[in-house]
């Protein structure tokens, strides 16, 4: 990110914009940086799926870095929007949703 594509937003450190942009490629990496995030969302997805019926829901992932939550909510039927300050982490989501062959994520 440089002076001409960095954005001031006043709840938004952009310290840690720029950190997760540098980390985006090992989002979904099992053993990288994001380990704990693996094996937490399947239960992140059921605890959101047992409170609300994702068939046909419509769902704000906010923060979604890769889209590791985004694309478990849309594997059980919700219409996702993802959205995250990063622009790395949703490049790498877009990435990922091709691989997964998922249409009702954005």
């Amino acid at each position: 990110m440089n002076a001409a594509t960095e954005h001031t937003h006043p709840n938004v450190e952009q310290q840690e914009i720029r950190k997760f942009d540098e980390l985006a490629s090992r989002w979904w990496d099992p053993e990288g940086e994001f380990k704990p995030l693996h094996p937490l969302n399947p239960l992140r997805t059921r605890y959101i799926g047992e409170r609300s019926d994702l068939n046909g829901a419509l769902a704000l992932d906010v923060g979604c870095g890769g889209g590791l939550l985004s694309e478990a909510l849309a594997k059980n039927g919700a219409t996702v929007t993802g959205i995250d300050m990063a622009p790395g982490p949703l490049a790498v989501a877009r990435l990922h949703q091709q691989k997964s062959g998922l249409e009702n994520i954005r």
